[in-house]
């Protein structure tokens, strides 16, 4: 349990009331609904509108995607308008002017970076439909940055997160409410180290999935691309307990998602996920603010390619697009490499 990936597959409002039923009275109040309430969107412009439906409709972008795109948009958006201009008015230097002010507020450079990618594919996307003669966007230089290394958890950090799982769950006298939570919480780290799924996807499998008992799981990732992944048994072992837990506690009965909540969505937030783990992290004696769902899947990636995985093969399980966005693990294949010729070459010592 817990050890290192070795190869692909190995483990590293109320309701409506119904027909000939009375709608809820003051002595019989509906249960409010669970969370936290969402915080009315601005009206969105209508250029930023019609580029959202684009990638919603052309690229598949998910709602975290559009709602990412959206709020970038909007600060720009209001700032144009602050200075009298739209973004089909606005000029190069109205862009460059915008990019210069994110500095002065704060923004990190990735985060000005994000900003810029945002408005160049808003300005291409309007220069295509007719909205306007000119790509005032795309003569524009991006920040300079270098690009940080991955935070990861090293083999015997992971364990400990497994251990102290498995043990938080194995305790005999505590509330049933909490012996489920602790079993989810084994059975997401599992899950989480075994694939490399993105928080996103993971929140997100169908109940379905861990019923058949297989050892490939396709998953629906960035842009409604699917790519299959592979269970070991330790997670499957871990989604078995945990959907038998919930039965027998007549918790979500016929429930779709594996992880289900009284959330809008039906199932588990990516939000709470990332708060169980950081209280796992504690748990476990490591520092919660180096542990995140992101920083499991870093360690899926870096502890396959220290075992022997290609980088083509990493790619592939963790749903990238372009093998670049894999290559910010190449530090682990270069000191693999470093390793390989110190020990196999027979002149290594020479020198």
């Amino acid at each position: 349990m817990g050890r290192p990936p070795k190869a692909p597959g190995r483990r590293p409002s109320v309701t409506p009331a119904k027909p000939g039923r009375s709608a809820p009275t003051p002595a019989q109040p509906a249960r409010p609904r669970r969370g936290r309430p969402k915080a009315p969107r601005a009206p969105v412009d209508r250029h930023v509108a019609l580029f959202l439906d684009m990638i919603a409709a052309e690229r598949g972008a998910g709602p975290n995607t559009t709602d990412a795109y959206a709020r970038d948009l909007a600060d720009v958006v209001a700032r144009l308008a602050a200075v009298g201009r739209t973004v089909t008015t606005a000029r190069t230097e109205d862009f460059r002017a915008y990019l210069a002010g994110l500095a002065a507020r704060g923004f990190e450079p990735t985060s000005v970076a994000r900003k810029l990618s945002a408005i160049r594919q808003l300005c291409r996307f309007l220069q295509a439909e007719g909205h306007r003669k000119d790509d005032p966007a795309a003569t524009i230089e991006g920040p300079r940055r270098g690009r940080a290394l991955p935070k990861i958890l090293s083999v015997a950090e992971v364990d400990r997160l497994l251990d102290t799982a498995r043990a938080l769950a194995a305790r005999t006298e505590q509330p049933a409410g909490e012996r489920l939570r602790a079993l989810r919480l084994v059975c997401l780290v599992e899950v989480l180290y075994a694939t490399g799924l993105r928080v996103s996807e993971l929140v997100a499998l169908p109940a379905a999935a861990a019923r058949r008992g297989e050892r490939m799981l396709v998953v629906r990732g960035k842009g409604a691309k699917e790519r299959m992944v592979i269970l070991n048994e330790a997670a499957r072992a871990a989604m078995k307990e945990w959907l038998a837990a919930l039965a027998e506690a007549g918790r979500h009965a016929g429930a779709k998602w594996l992880f289900p909540s009284f959330s809008e969505s039906g199932h588990l937030t990516r939000q709470h996920a990332a708060r169980e783990l950081k209280d796992l992290a504690v748990a476990a004696g490591l520092r919660p603010d180096k542990v995140s769902p992101h920083v499991l899947r870093h360690a899926f990636a870096s502890h396959l390619l220290q075992n022997g995985a290609d980088l083509r093969s990493v790619q592939m399980l963790l749903g990238h697009a372009d093998i670049a966005t894999t290559q910010i693990y190449t530090h682990v294949l270069e000191e693999r490499l470093k390793s390989l010729v110190r020990d196999l070459h027979p002149l290594a010592d020479e020198g």
